[in-house]
């Protein structure tokens, strides 16, 4: 019977498999099924049965007949011709519409968009679909503007100026009388926003509500790049006032309610241009093989309380934002680098995890505390790292890249050789951890990061690596172990209680999660780094995958190819993000996990704090919605802060570069589209492009699949990978591009 089942299912047409699906969806209007559902309910239990339903369904998305909310569940769409939703705009015309109801987003041509801008919240009506055309949307009333600014460049004529704005979601310039210039001049840079856009002109009308400064000079460069993405890069006076108002000194009854940790052993390690220090370690011995370490937690929340406006303010941006020559702080600067930082010699309020640990690193106890502190000193990484080579205690891969030194120590602080039996043992706990958590599954992401040295006019003037050392290892792991912990506290069931039923430990708390790599990606790139003659495994079970990924990254680091490889290979990974809804995380192989380790730069560390506070007290459980809608806004804001912070380094690669038109360099190609290849330069990691237009030896088809541009006639590949030798033909600040010209492959 079983035998019979299996070879009907192998031999079901793509037709039969609509039928059977249509008549599921059709029969159930309302129902929704998850894949495994869909396969049991049609009695298909061979793969390509199983592959075909898949095709069929993913046909159907497409088709917008069913919707898919959430991953892998599906349902029948019911649609009606008139929908409420967002616009997206696009800078080639081919605008989206986004429907409240979710589902597959619907394309609006720009004559059917009633100039809505990108973010609008509109009223669209469905158009009469043509057989084998996408089905399409037109606009029939904007319901609320959004409140998008642009940056740009003026250029100031007689009666009118434009701005020129590098927002790619704006097809034409924005026209501005000159009653609206706010005293604006030729070449500066503003803000400007959109106050009309008649039906019949072709660009729309605006008015300047900030004048940046003159285009080119760095601080003016850095602000436009902030306002750009809708980030602050000033603090509002009132919020600044609020924070110079609170005290630095501590109150001794605080201190009597606290765990005093002030004679242990304390300090914290950082970079060298830190200035806001949110975290210490803290080690004494307790036994002959046992050992106390405290991670410890500037007590943001007990200055910064819920609701107040610089809580407000600090819920608003989210988090820190970093950019190649300054940071824009969450917290006021009082508090970021005063009143909150762990600087060395002052009593300090921290939230502290203090674990018993033997040499092992296991965790014999542990609990939380809020604590006072005093740091003993302030490490720089550079001095740590220096301790632990000259003791033959670091990796054998330390040793062959030496990097950055410290600069000298300054005489205040004790001799780092003085804590160097400390640090040993930190390091060798942090390595046993390290080690632990990528035998369960942990991916090793261990990338080189581009950094640049700026001069006293914020001009780039060389180029430099940071790479992550045991220095900076030894604080990654106990920061991690922290989090887990803390996390596992409030979400993993105690023993004895099933994890399936719902009890006093599902109180609402915010985790960082992160998904599994979506397995097609995974068979993408397991052909992609064959190239470079590398393996990986991209089935099997999540321990299984993680262990041929980090092997596959480890082979990596031996080949011209290491960053390319490593850069495709964090493409197929999701992003992580924060969330009310456990589901683990994939990266770190950890089965709970949250930030409570930087409140001072990080929003949801702050919130993670007050919860744990407040069940520590045998507070009620808080509301679910609210808590979600702000890790929503915190994941948002993460993102937004890494587009302006790659968007600043775009900056000073181009500026880098900009006097070096003409000169030569080996690359490597790093992206592959239809408008042209992206090369990465070997020696600096600077990118850029060689447009389509330029490769004029033949006519170029992309790709896709294969990451390459091939030629009909000559049939001649450039393929992401491969090795190239350009010259900088041009540099374009204002755009943050830098074109390539071939000079031979």
């Amino acid at each position: 019977m079983g035998k019979g089942k299996n070879k009907g299912a192998k031999r079901i047409t793509k037709k039969q498999m609509v039928e059977r699906v249509m008549g599921l969806f059709e029969g159930h209007p309302t129902q929704r099924y998850e894949l495994k559902e869909v396969f049991r309910l049609l009695g298909l239990d061979t793969h390509p049965a199983k592959m075909t339903c898949y095709d069929v369904i993913e046909t159907m998305l497409a088709d917008d007949y069913l919707t898919e909310k959430p991953k892998y569940c599906y349902g029948l769409k019911q649609q009606s011709q008139v929908m409420e939703g967002i616009f997206h705009r696009k800078a080639n015309g081919k605008n989206t519409f986004l429907p409240d109801e979710g589902g597959q987003p619907i394309l609006v041509a720009e004559r059917n968009s009633m100039h809505a801008m990108d973010g609008d919240r509109v009223r669209v009506s469905m158009m009469a679909r043509r057989r084998n055309h996408v089905r399409e949307g037109q606009v029939t009333q904007i319901l609320k503007r959004t409140d998008k600014q642009f940056v740009g460049r003026l250029e100031v004529h007689r009666d009118l100026a434009y701005l020129i704005t590098e927002d790619r979601t704006l097809a034409n310039d924005i026209l501005i009388p000159r009653r609206n210039l706010k005293g604006a001049k030729q070449g500066d840079k503003v803000i400007a926003k959109i106050a009309e856009w008649p039906a019949e002109a072709k660009n729309p009308i605006g008015r300047v509500v900030e004048v940046l400064g003159q285009s080119g000079e760095n601080e003016t460069e850095m602000h436009a790049i902030l306002a750009e993405f809708g980030l602050p890069y000033t603090y509002p006076q009132q919020v600044e006032e609020a924070a110079n108002r609170i005290p630095d000194q501590i109150p001794e009854e605080e201190i009597r309610r606290r765990e005093d940790m002030r004679d242990v052993m304390t300090f914290t390690i950082d970079p060298r241009d830190a200035k806001d220090f949110d975290d210490a370690i803290s080690i004494r011995k307790v036994s002959t093989r046992m050992w106390e370490v405290g991670v410890h937690i500037a007590d943001v929340s007990h200055y910064v309380t819920e609701g107040s406006i610089i809580d407000r303010e600090a819920q608003k941006r989210g988090t820190s934002v970093y950019l190649v020559d300054r940071t824009v702080p969450m917290l006021p600067e009082r508090l970021c680098n005063n009143v909150c930082s762990l600087r060395p010699d002052e009593d300090k309020l921290t939230y502290s995890v203090i674990f018993l640990m033997d040499e092992e690193a296991e965790v014999k106890d542990w609990h939380l505390a809020k604590t006072v502190i005093r740091s003993n000193r302030r490490f720089v990484y550079e001095e740590v790292q220096q301790v632990l080579e000259a003791h033959g205690e670091a990796s054998p891969e330390d040793y062959q890249n030496p990097g950055d030194h410290a600069d000298p120590e300054k005489p205040e602080y004790e001799p780092a050789e003085n804590f160097a039996d400390d640090l040993i043992t930190l390091n060798s706990m942090a390595k046993a951890l390290r080690k632990r958590r990528f035998q369960n599954g942990a991916v090793d992401f261990d990338r080189q990061e581009t950094r640049f040295e700026i001069d006293k006019d914020g001009k780039p003037v060389s180029v430099y690596f940071k790479v992550a050392k045991d220095a900076n290892k030894l604080v990654e792991e106990f920061m991690l172990l922290a989090n887990r912990t803390v996390a596992e506290s409030i979400g993993k069931p105690k023993k004895g209680k099933n994890p399936k039923v719902k009890d006093n430990n599902s109180k609402v708390f915010v985790y960082r999660i992160h998904e599994q790599p979506d397995q097609n990606k995974l068979i993408n790139l397991s052909e992609f780094v064959t190239k470079f003659g590398l393996k990986l495994k991209p089935t099997g079970s999540n321990a299984m995958v993680s262990q041929s990924i980090n092997k596959m990254l480890h082979d990596a680091k031996q080949t011209k190819a290491r960053n390319l490889v490593e850069m495709v290979t964090l493409r197929a990974m999701m992003k992580a993000k924060y969330s009310t809804e456990n589901i683990g995380h994939y990266g770190l192989a950890f089965d709970y996990y949250t930030h409570f380790t930087s409140p001072i730069r990080r929003y949801p560390d702050l919130m993670v704090h007050r919860l744990l506070a407040r069940y520590a007290e045998g507070g009620r459980s808080v509301m679910r919605s609210k808590f979600e809608e702000q890790c929503e806004h915190a994941s948002a804001m993460e993102q937004t802060a890494a587009l302006a912070e790659r968007a600043s380094i775009k900056y000073k690669e181009v500026e880098f570069l900009q006097d070096r038109i003409g000169q030569e360099f080996d690359g490597t190609i790093s992206g592959v589209t239809e408008y042209g290849l992206y090369v990465e330069i070997n020696e600096n990691k600077c990118e850029g492009m060689i447009p389509l237009r330029d490769l004029d030896d033949d006519y170029y088809e992309f790709d896709e699949k294969q990451y390459c541009l091939w030629g009909r006639r000559t049939h001649k590949r450039y393929s992401l990978g491969d090795e190239v030798r350009i010259s900088i033909a041009s540099a374009n600040l204002d755009r943050k591009q830098l074109n390539f010209a071939l000079v031979s492959e």
